[in-house]
């Protein structure tokens, strides 16, 4: 219980800080916006309105995903600039367990993105809001923020080594997009890339997301997305550790 409220706790926190922060609070409100109008101008031309479902479920995803890659990227180097790097690290309770919040704090707002797009492709597009499935497209929204915030973490203390961990954030931002199937179907991609995406959860994460919506079966794609978040927090939590070892062996905390 008293790890449950550590990261209930830290999340509330965190999530408090990313909503004024000019860079992450504002500019998710205005992003998903920019990615839905884009891709529903493209998708437009199909005339089908399944079509523009599609589409405005992928741009939705692409927005939380935006919302995590980057920022949780450079999450740890943000607390290095800060100066409180060294205090948690001290803190008697396991690093990952401070981190974590802040990656689910910017997966979180992935919410928003996804509410955003889809009442801007409704009442700006005319997009039909119906969800097949309203109970299970809940539940693979909050396993999909779940899933991205464990990547998240993992990405905060793999990243920690580079200055510019936000630009490698970034980096990784698009290519998600595509190899994932936001919008362009994995069908249509090159076979290579298939196994690449299954590794990743964003990808079971669409699946799971668009059937629910779509009137599929996303409880397997969701079970999926469930557990690589859970393989990438057992993965984050021994990066962590390996990474702070090495730093308090060399003495360079702040510096590595």
């Amino acid at each position: 219980m008293s790890t449950l409220r550590l990261l209930g706790v830290g999340w509330y926190f965190q999530f408090k800080m990313i909503l004024r922060s000019p860079f992450d609070g504002i500019g998710n409100v205005l992003y998903p916006l920019f990615f839905a109008t884009t891709a529903l101008f493209v998708f437009r031309a199909g005339q089908s309105p399944r079509t523009l479902v599609y589409a405005s479920l992928g741009a939705a995803v692409m927005g939380m995903w935006s919302s995590v890659s980057t920022s949780a990227g450079s999450a740890m180097q943000r607390e290095r600039w800060w100066g409180t790097l060294e205090l948690l690290v001290a803190a008697p309770r396991h690093f990952s367990l401070v981190m974590l919040p802040a990656t689910l704090g910017l997966a979180t707002v992935g919410i928003y993105n996804l509410a955003a797009t889809l009442l801007w492709g409704h009442f700006v597009f005319g997009i039909p809001l119906t969800i097949t499935h309203p109970l299970l497209f809940a539940l693979s929204v909050v396993g999909t923020v779940l899933a991205f915030g464990g990547l998240g973490l993992l990405f905060a203390v793999s990243f920690v080594r580079f200055r510019a961990a936000w630009v490698l954030g970034n980096f990784f931002e698009y290519p998600v997009w595509l190899v994932c199937g936001f919008l362009v179907p994995l069908a249509l991609l090159p076979g290579w890339v298939r196994p690449i995406s299954w590794v990743l959860a964003p990808t079971w994460g669409m699946s799971a997301i668009r059937e629910s919506a779509l009137g599929g079966t996303p409880l397997p794609d969701l079970l999926l997305c469930l557990g690589l978040g859970a393989a990438y927090v057992a993965l984050g939590v021994l990066v962590t550790d390996r990474v702070l070892y090495d730093a308090r062996g060399r003495g360079t905390l702040s510096l590595t």
